[in-house]
């Protein structure tokens, strides 16, 4: 079975940086347009980042500036950088792609399990 799987998390202190990536395994594809959004306790999931199927990006405007997404589509890794952290950032951040399982089904939508970013001030 097809998964999607976040690394990179971890704690900083505020105006440091992290990069977090997701990485597509078992799945027959992943479509090009891809996610990034996170959630911190008590809230919503809130989208982030947005990486279309022509490259072009678009973000919240709360990172605008600061973060980057980017999807190396013959690895099947989608990025985020993540400068100049703020401790607003903190959250568990989650990919989401539309992805086509081998026995055919989808692509449908489909999250990471998550990736702590703790920024502490």
């Amino acid at each position: 079975q097809g998964q999607l799987v976040e690394s990179g998390g971890g704690s900083v202190q505020a105006g440091g940086s992290l990069n977090v990536s997701c990485v597509e395994s078992g799945f027959m594809y992943c479509n090009r347009n891809s996610d990034w959004y996170r959630q911190s306790p008590g809230q919503e999931r809130e989208f982030v980042a947005n990486v279309d199927m022509y490259g072009v990006t678009r973000y919240t405007d709360s990172v605008k500036g600061r973060f980057t997404i980017s999807l190396d589509n013959t690895q099947g890794i989608l990025y985020l950088v993540m400068n100049n952290l703020q401790p607003e950032d903190t959250a568990t951040y989650y990919c989401k792609r539309k992805c086509a399982t081998r026995n055919g089904d989808g692509p449908l939508p489909t999250w990471g399990q998550g990736t702590q970013v703790t920024v502490s001030s």
